[in-house]
């Protein structure tokens, strides 16, 4: 589908599932969406530090200022925007932001600039909520599609969404991505970048069921076709399970098929494999997990191009994109809160899907505290490689503060 075939389709749509007699408006236009509106106003304050080694080290010091605001409804109607600004707080970029800025150090991908994080109309009855514009799209555990949240600068889309709630316990989720405004920035555009926006014709459908006591069933499709970056381009299909056991036990399993679309140079077919299982004992949580990111003989692994990529195989991010051989991680987390502190200890052991190359070994712990509206994170992640890439050491120090 077509830009603006889906821009009419949505529009016909609207037209014909969410028209309101204007007989029911008892406020103006202007009166409704002040009537209820909210402007909120967010920094992030955050201290990078890392340890590569073969690069120098580099370390950031950056603020982000958001600032957002959401309008009340008319008929239905909503207008929401929000803006960002991230700078370096000591007014000195000197390491590598991911625009090919000092190649020689570390990344770290928190690019200065000013950008609309979101702009978007919204229409929400009963049963439908259809969003127009710059939105913020998190499906599922953001695996395959999220906001890259973590980063300074968070990833959106340039979409029209609807989810549709009519079938009884059913949600039924759809986008049309025509661009992704990603962490990077809008520093580096070019056709084929690997930073900068992507532009897109693409399609995203997620439809969930929760009419199980058991737990929750997701089926999902996610065709891709990316046309700055044409080895992105994937269809994706997949079966998500998440299941639920008493108080204490939960469990997810995941089965999806990918393969090469559009205008992809590569031809490959590949799996993924998702078996995890979460209980708490006491003040405890344990979660043991097994991701299996498949390779097709060494020609391909599996892509997730637009996924929340600091959330999964560690936190040092040095599998943010699949490695040909694919990927095998056996993971174990145990989370507690002590005196109010949050803490969370990680260990990830990362093997290749095919050739058996022992990727290596990562450990990341996290402590946050909540004080009034400012959350406080210090968090560390050390990787230690074996046949794969170089050791890295990461530290982190944020503050993030609401109004």
């Amino acid at each position: 589908m077509k830009k603006h075939t889906a821009h009419l389709l949505c529009a016909a749509a609207s037209s014909l599932l969410l028209s309101v007699p204007a007989a029911h408006a008892e406020k103006t236009f202007t009166e409704s969406l002040q009537a209820g509106s909210s402007v909120k106003l967010n920094f992030r304050t955050r201290y990078e530090d890392v340890s590569w080694d073969g690069l120098e080290d580099s370390d950031a010091f950056t603020l982000r200022s958001r600032l957002s605001y959401q309008s009340g409804a008319w008929n239905g109607f909503g207008l929401t925007a929000e803006f960002d600004d991230v700078t370096e707080i000591d007014n000195k970029v000197d390491y590598n932001n991911g625009n090919a800025i000092n190649k020689t150090t570390a990344v770290i991908a928190d690019p200065e600039g000013t950008e609309v994080n979101q702009a978007f109309i919204s229409y929400t009855n009963f049963n439908n909520q259809i969003k127009y514009g710059r939105q913020r799209i998190i499906l599922d555990n953001a695996r395959f599609v999220g906001n890259v949240g973590w980063r300074q600068n968070e990833q959106t889309y340039d979409a029209v969404s609807i989810s549709n709630k009519t079938i009884r316990y059913t949600n039924i989720f759809y986008a049309y991505l025509n661009n992704v405004n990603r962490v990077f920035g809008e520093q580096n555009t070019t056709k084929g970048a690997t930073a900068g926006d992507h532009a897109q014709d693409s399609h995203l459908l997620n439809v969930s069921y929760t009419g199980f006591s058991a737990g929750k069933l997701i089926g999902y499709s996610y065709l891709l076709d990316n046309k700055s970056a044409a080895a992105l381009s994937t269809n994706t299909y997949g079966v998500r399970w998440q299941g639920i056991v008493g108080t204490d036990f939960t469990y997810n399993l995941e089965y999806a098929k990918q393969s090469d679309a559009a205008k992809n140079p590569l031809s490959y077919d590949v799996d993924y494999i998702l078996a995890e299982g979460a209980l708490k004992v006491s003040k405890f949580t344990f979660t043991l997990g097994y991701e299996n990111l498949g390779s097709d003989n060494g020609i391909a692994g599996f892509a997730t191009p637009l996924a929340t990529l600091h959330a999964f195989q560690g936190w040092t991010d040095r599998f943010l994109a699949t490695p040909a051989n694919g990927i095998k991680d056996v993971y174990f987390n145990v989370g507690t809160s002590i005196v109010g502190v949050n803490l969370l200890l990680s260990y990830h052991d990362l093997k290749s899907d095919v050739k058996s190359i022992d990727y290596g070994t990562e450990y990341d712990f996290q402590a946050t505290k909540k004080f009034g509206p400012v959350v406080y994170t210090a968090k560390y992640s050390t990787y230690s490689k074996d046949a794969f890439g170089s050791d890295t050491t990461k530290f982190w120090l944020m503050a993030d503060w609401s109004f």
